[in-house]
Parts: C-alpha cells; structure tokens; sequence
C-alpha cells in the first residue's frame, strides 16, 4: 500500500493504531495527564501493542507530575509549557535507554497530552495541549508537531473518547501524512470528530517538515471549518486565543487592510488614545488585535491563503496583533469573545459601518431580528468606540450626534448611547476620512502613484518589495467596495 493512497482512504481507529502497531520500525511512548488517558488504551486495543508501545505513563497527580517533568511557569498544568517539558523528557529517556539496542533500525516517537475535561458541575471549558515528536528515518533529529483542542461534548466520557481517536489520528498522521500539510489537517478530525472538536492552533516544525509555513496552516483552519478564530502574535507567530486573551482587557478593530490605509491606522492610534484614557493602561493585561473575516471571501469563492498572509505581514510588521475569523456579523465576534476570561473589550468601528449595522435588513434571519442581534453585540463588558466617517455625497462626518437610521430603531440607538455603550472617538484626522482601501486599490491598478501618500509608509514600502496588490503586474486585482457591516 502505497502512502498516497493511505492519505486517500480513511480508517477506523481500530485499524489506523493496528496498522502502526503492525509496522515494526516505529516505535514510542505515551505520556498523558489530565483528562487524557485513552490514546494509549487505543493502541492495547487494536493489537499487537508490543510492536509499538515501549512506555506508558498517566502522571495524573500534579506532584508526582512535578517530580517527573519539573515545575511549570506561573503553575498551569495545561499548557504548551508543560507539554513541551513532556515531550523533552519523554523522547530524551527513549532515545537513551534503546538508541544502543534498536536505534538503526527505529523511527522513535514520544506522544503527550495534557487536558482538562469537563469537570462534574459543568462549568468548565474542555481542552488541551497534544503534541508528537517523532522521526521519520532511523537515527535522524525529530520533528514537532503541536496543537491545542476545545472538546466541545457536554460529557466527560465522551471528551474522553474523543481524545482517543485524536491521539490515534495524530499518531497517523505524523507518519503517513505528513508530506501533506491540508490532507494532515484534515485527516486530523477524520471519524466524525469535526462536531466534537475544534483545533485552534497547530505548529509543525523539524527537518522534516522545514517547508511548512504554520501560518498558512492556521489560516486554513478557519478555512477548513476546524476553529472559528486564529491569531497571530505581533511577532506574526501563531498563538492560541486562550494564551493572548486570557484576563485582557481587549479593542479591537475589524477591517479588510487590503491594505490597511491612514484611516485605519488612525482608527488604531486615536482609538487606543481613548481606550488608555477610559479604562487605564497596563502592557501586560492589554492587548489591540486586528480582525479579518473569510467569511465573505469563502462564500464568493474568492479567497487566497497567501493574500490573507501578506496583510498578516503588513500588520505584524506594524507591531499589530492580528484575528482571522469567519464571522460575518459584528455580535458574532462579540458572542465569541463572551467564551473567554475578558475583562473588557471595546470594538473600533467607522460610523459608515456602523450605519449599516443599524439597518434592520441584516437581521432578518434572528428569530429577535436587530434586538437580538444587539443583545448578543453588547454583552457586559462590551462597548463600541465610533470613529467618525465622511459620507460621500454631502461630505458631512458622521459621528453618534447625527447617525441617519430607521424611525424604529431610534430608541434602541438612543438607549444605547445614555447608558454610555458607543462612544465617539475624539482627536481624528479629519484630512484622511476619504483613503478607504478600495480606492487605495484602484489607484494603485490604475498606475496612479497617489495611493502612496494615501498609506503609511511602510505600509506602501512593502507594498512595492513585494509587488502585492496587483503593483508591478499587467494582471490587475479586482477592487471590490464591502456592501455589508
């Protein structure tokens, strides 16, 4: 059997641990603490463990899991910190104890996880850190492969089980499909673990696998409906939401930047100028991100990894942190937020945008039609900074005073602005209201070298080194103007 059609067929978990446990140059131990401890108990079950299974170890009890591993930062069991630690001595302490006697002949594994299940009363989210390091040719150096997984059934034993099969379709995957970075992905939540699971992170590096770009990899995993968000560092590394969200205080400025133009930046710098003043600055629990949607760009059919990417790299380039979502809405993201320990979040959002977000049409599929919508868009500790926007015929800048809407919606608009939940943005530059990105864009097909005062310049910079956007190609980019909030 051939490894492309391996990739192809898909198996059951019994037989996708036999056949490892069948091959006899693969060979590891199993390290689990927390709530998962059925990876192993897969390959028992298959048969013919002996082939594969060199150790087991289930550290449940966090002194003895000190003792083994050592302390770990700030004391969080489940972590990439702590599963890392696993890894480095679980694959050290194979390697030295059988390198003598099977070393030229085995491809070594060390398979970890460390998770926290659904506990008795409910009330926790259930997730964890899983990672392999493995060879893919005797005595070579190892490769990496990390993720992080919310279980999503509101019962402990079945988190439990699917634990299992992940493990097992991890293991898989390491081995079989790795040549594939998307097939890997996707074979990942393979028997029917795409409802019961979503994988927000994933890291893969080694020599190996030297050609993967991880942020590609995370971007398609919004694409590929295995997590709703993504985000990026502003180092431009992929980071779980959990890790930069955890006890923030968060704004947030959703956008296209293709690219981002002075209104957006001024968006970011005078929003913060108020965010710092209403709620007080402190660098460690503050953090600014830059949403994206694909949502749009998948529907239309339209959608390109590698441009997404290179306004990752303008943003993060720009010291920005960055969102990759596929909500459509505004109370989408807000309801995605509500998951998390969040001490406040405040939404930037222009007033030509925001105009639309009051227009009841975009409702109609809410049983509660805009008052629902709103509900979920303004929970407690949410409010909406408005930046203000030039309208294009009359030119008059559209701010909370004189925001056209519907007759009915006035009073939940009014309700709103008394109880203090959408606030103008003050010290913006009037002079740039007009550099929307559409025209940026058009502008730059056009040849018309004006679109470079309408950016900053770096931005504009590496616009030109990278010849994004259509600059420097006969083929031009299509300028599409966004129709919806």
């Amino acid at each position: 059997m051939t490894p492309n059609s391996i990739e192809r067929e898909v198996f059951d978990t019994n037989r996708k641990a036999l056949f490892i446990n069948l091959d006899d140059t693969i060979y590891g131990s199993f390290a689990e603490i927390g709530g998962g401890q059925e990876v192993a108990r897969c390959f028992f079950q298959s048969g013919g463990a002996s082939g594969t299974v060199a150790k087991t170890i289930s550290a449940y009890d966090m002194v003895f899991s000190d003792t083994v591993y050592g302390k770990t930062p700030k004391g969080r069991y489940v972590s990439e910190s702590r599963l890392m630690q696993m890894l480095d001595i679980e694959y050290k302490n194979l390697v030295k104890v059988l390198s003598n006697k099977r070393g030229d002949e085995t491809r070594y594994f060390a398979f970890a996880n460390t998770v926290t299940t659904l506990n008795y009363q409910k009330t926790n989210q259930g997730h964890g850190w899983v990672g392999v390091r493995f060879q893919l040719k005797p005595n070579s150096q190892p490769n990496d492969v990390i993720l992080h997984v919310k279980l999503l059934e509101n019962d402990n034993l079945l988190q439990q089980k699917t634990l299992g099969v992940l493990g097992v379709n991890l293991i898989y995957a390491c081995f079989y499909n790795y040549q594939y970075p998307n097939s890997f992905l996707k074979s990942l939540v393979e028997l029917n673990l795409e409802d019961r699971i979503e994988i927000d992170m994933i890291s893969m590096h080694g020599p190996d696998l030297d050609y993967v770009d991880n942020r590609l990899l995370a971007v398609q995993l919004v694409k590929n409906n295995m997590t709703t968000v993504t985000m990026f560092d502003r180092y431009g590394n992929v980071k779980p939401p959990s890790e930069l969200l955890y006890k923030k205080n968060v704004m947030l400025l959703r956008g296209s930047f293709r690219p981002i133009t002075y209104v957006g930046f001024d968006m970011l710098k005078a929003g913060f100028g108020l965010f710092k003043k209403e709620i007080g600055f402190d660098k460690e629990n503050t953090i600014v991100l830059c949403e994206m949607t694909l949502k749009n760009l998948i529907e239309e059919g339209v959608f390109d990894e590698r441009d997404f990417l290179d306004r990752v790299d303008i943003l993060c380039g720009m010291g920005q942190n960055v969102m990759i979502t596929n909500f459509k809405e505004f109370y989408k993201v807000s309801s995605w937020f509500a998951n998390y320990q969040i001490q406040n979040i405040r939404m930037v959002i222009g007033a030509l945008t925001f105009r639309k977000i009051l227009e009841k049409q975009y409702y109609k599929h809410l049983k509660g039609g805009i008052l629902e919508a709103f509900g979920r868009l303004f929970t407690e500790n949410l409010k909406v900074y408005l930046y203000p926007g030039r309208e294009k015929q009359t030119h008059n800048i559209l701010t909370t005073e004189n925001m056209p809407m519907e007759e009915d919606v006035k009073f939940l608009y009014q309700h709103l602005i008394e109880s203090g939940l959408i606030i103008d943005i003050p010290n913006y530059r009037k002079e740039i209201l007009p550099f929307f990105s559409y025209k940026v864009l058009a502008k730059l097909n056009a040849n018309d070298p004006e679109w470079e005062t309408m950016v900053p310049k770096y931005v504009s910079s590496f616009i030109k080194n990278k010849n994004l956007f259509g600059y420097g190609s006969k083929e031009k980019e299509p300028v599409v103007r966004k129709k919806e909030p």
